[in-house]
């Protein structure tokens, strides 16, 4: 697969929904499957083994409205989407959803058949966290894609051969015939060609992927080791990695960033002003907690007090279906955002400054990605919360004007210190305890931000934690791997909110009280 980007795997994608895991890969798997139809869909046959996170969650966390939405064409960011499903409805797509025991690998593999008056195709794909999927079978056949090419699918006799020039072409065995997989910039022609089929699946990811293309570390201790003694800052070091990876310019790379800040900080203010949902655990809390700070009637926390203020307010914007970007998930997209922002403003900083913190905070998420996973299901929440805490360290460190080992350090302790956090989300919905522990993750890492500043040692390197991290989540049970099936999702209450929000979804009502 292809190297993470900064943009593709760890801030991003801008989107709607709870769970980018659940509602973002699946919108991209959706995309996928409908190229792979020509547009053209009659029936969908979705199926989730039985073993893994999706049987419990794919209704409630955004599963089901990201995957309906990408068969419909529709954008991560759609206002449309909370009401996918009645669309597709209402395009006269028939729809089942089964569970079935098929011992797939990974917890989040969506299984699909799809079929009108001409042809049958089956997809087998995951996601992988933060939005990213990958495309692992194509009608039984081992087809791997992650959505950062134009991909060309070529049926042609055995006999014939054909050369492509192309990133990749790869040559599958399909009974009588032979399909190439030609991954490029674009689409490559066929009239040349006796071709049987064609099919053209457009890229999902906002940086494509391209041939020969080279990034100038993957880890942090290849990173420590290209740059040396010269210490540069370390958001400087981010921006030459994604130069590399994106083909992009140092003012391209940080305009990209600065408009996401830009996003993040609209986002933030509705988030203030108030934010509504029917299918809701928690109200609107943020915009009293402004008021109260506003009086001089909370504790004085500093500007710790306004990050809290804005990691609150994100997470009312992600539970009402309003637009956020998942930093480096959905589920935490919060914690580094409202530190960097909510700090920033309190020291008077820029737009490119926090741009610039950012970008820090996003190679600290490539290691991350590169070396492991963003995802709760995979990892519980020391994947994603962990890896926020982690990310926005380095972030406020870079705020501050530490230095590149600064805030590596400060990614280091903070990430210690969130290993083996579970994920158990209360009533099946991504809201909390998220939004607490949204919250101590940027507690955190503002704590841990000032000792790195005062020369504390990490003691352990940040790839190390990393790894430990990833050796945890191997030892942990799958209950408490983002099911819903452990922890605080089993609590008496969370049950019975579970069970209230189901009959005011399965009555139709406004969300009164009286239910």
């Amino acid at each position: 697969m292809s190297a993470v980007s900064i943009f593709n795997d760890v801030i991003g994608p801008v989107m709607r929904g709870p769970s980018s895991s659940h509602c973002a890969a699946a919108l991209r798997i959706g995309r996928l499957a409908r190229d792979l139809m020509d547009g053209d869909i009659a029936e969908v046959l979705v199926e989730f083994d039985r073993a893994g996170s999706l049987p419990t969650t794919h209704e409630s966390q955004g599963s089901d409205m990201g995957l309906f939405g990408g068969l419909l064409g529709w954008d991560a960011d759609d206002e449309r989407l909370p009401e996918s499903g009645k669309a597709l409805e209402e395009a006269g797509i028939k729809l089942r959803i089964e569970t079935v025991d098929v011992g797939d690998p990974h917890p989040n593999t969506y299984r699909l058949t799809l079929s009108n008056e001409r042809e049958q195709h089956a997809l087998i794909a995951i996601s992988t966290g933060g939005g990213m999927m990958e495309v692992l079978s194509l009608d039984g056949m081992a087809m791997n894609m992650d959505g950062g090419y134009y991909e060309t699918l070529i049926w042609l006799p055995k006999t014939v051969s054909a050369e492509f020039e192309a990133a990749e072409v790869i040559r599958h065995e399909a009974g009588e015939s032979q399909i190439f997989q030609v991954k490029a910039a674009a689409f490559v022609g066929t009239d040349h060609l006796p071709v049987l089929a064609v099919k053209r699946l457009a890229p999902v990811l906002p940086v494509p992927s391209r041939k020969d293309m080279r990034v100038p570390f993957m880890s942090c201790a290849e990173m420590l080791e290209s740059d040396g003694e010269r210490h540069t800052p370390l958001w400087r070091l981010a921006v030459a990695y994604e130069m590399a990876r994106g083909n992009f310019t140092e003012g391209e790379v940080v305009e990209k960033m600065i408009a996401i800040v830009r996003i993040l900080r609209k986002s933030i203010a509705s988030g203030i002003a108030g934010t509504q949902y029917e299918d809701r655990v928690l109200g609107h809390q943020s915009g009293r907690f402004n008021e109260l700070m506003q009086a001089g009637r909370l504790l004085d926390g500093g500007a710790l007090n306004r990050i809290v203020l804005y990691v609150t307010a994100l997470m009312e914007v992600k539970s009402s279906m309003g637009v956020i970007v998942a930093a480096p998930t959905a589920g935490a997209c919060a914690a580094l955002p409202g530190a960097v922002i909510g700090m920033a403003e309190a020291m008077g900083k820029s737009e490119e400054e926090m741009a610039q913190a950012m970008l820090a905070s996003g190679v600290i998420g490539v290691f991350i990605a590169t070396r492991w996973t963003f995802a709760a299901e995979v990892g519980g929440c020391q994947a994603e919360g962990g890896a926020a805490a982690s990310m926005a360290a380095a972030a406020l460190v870079t705020l501050a004007g530490g230095t590149r080992d600064q805030a590596i350090a400060a990614a280091s302790m903070a990430f210690q210190s969130m290993l083996g956090l579970i994920c158990d989300p209360i009533a099946n919905r991504v809201e909390a305890p998220c939004l607490g522990k949204n919250v101590m993750a940027a507690s955190n890492a503002l704590s841990c931000a000032n000792m790195a500043l005062a020369g504390f040692d990490p003691l352990i390197p940040l790839d190390e934690v990393i790894d430990a991290a990833k050796g945890v989540a191997a030892m942990m049970p799958r209950e408490h791997r983002c099911t819903s099936l452990g922890g605080l999702a089993m609590t008496p209450t969370s049950l019975e909110i579970e069970k209230k929000l189901g009959a005011k979804k399965a009555k139709g009502c406004g969300g009164c009280q009286s239910c």
